[in-house]
């Protein structure tokens, strides 16, 4: 029997989905169900945390990048509600620093989309660190290093787009068309 299966029928591990695409929320949700999950979803931080507080999930998927917000300062608050927790945060624009934030704020691991469901459920299963992960030959490309920088200096600040761009010496157009792009592939 794995961690998620149930002794009784009636008893499932609670799961947050949070992610402002609804009909990925929507599939996924279904997935989760179907793998033994009692399932809530939330499309905003805010309503998440109104879920949140009333009954902390036992584990939770969290998308990074909630319409203009960041996913990450929900991870903070969903380990001070409850430290036991597991987070898995999935993201469309993965970066060095976000994942690494992600992972100091307590999410339990960081994957990028597109991923499926047997994927999250390897994750929440997974406690600890994989020191046969190859070390790759290949340097970040420059746009990949411009890329990630840009992020890091990002939320470092907040997300704010204004102070960034000014630390940066760059106009705050140029920044958001950079920031609209998708990662460069490494």
């Amino acid at each position: 029997m794995t961690e998620f299966q149930s002794i009784d029928n009636t008893e499932h591990p609670s799961l947050l989905i949070v992610d402002d695409d609804k009909v990925f929320c929507d599939v996924l949700a279904k997935a989760m169900t179907k793998r033994g999950f009692s399932v809530d979803q939330a499309h905003t931080i805010e309503d998440a945390l109104k879920l949140a507080e009333t009954s902390a999930p036992e584990y939770a998927i969290v998308d990074l990048k909630l319409s203009s917000e960041s996913g990450l300062v929900l991870v903070e608050k969903l380990k001070s509600l409850d430290p036991g927790t597991r987070i898995v945060m999935l993201t469309g624009y993965a970066s060095i620093a976000t994942a690494v934030e992600a992972i100091k704020l307590g999410a339990t691991h960081y994957l990028a989309k597109p991923v499926d469901a047997d994927e999250i459920m390897a994750s929440f299963e997974r406690t600890t660190g994989d020191t046969d992960i190859p070390i790759s030959v290949h340097p970040l490309s420059v746009g990949r290093l411009e890329w990630e920088y840009i992020h890091r200096i990002l939320t470092e600040n907040d997300n704010n787009i204004s102070v960034t761009a000014r630390i940066l010496n760059m106009h705050r157009r140029t920044l958001q068309r950079k920031l609209a792009k998708k990662p460069h592939k490494e």
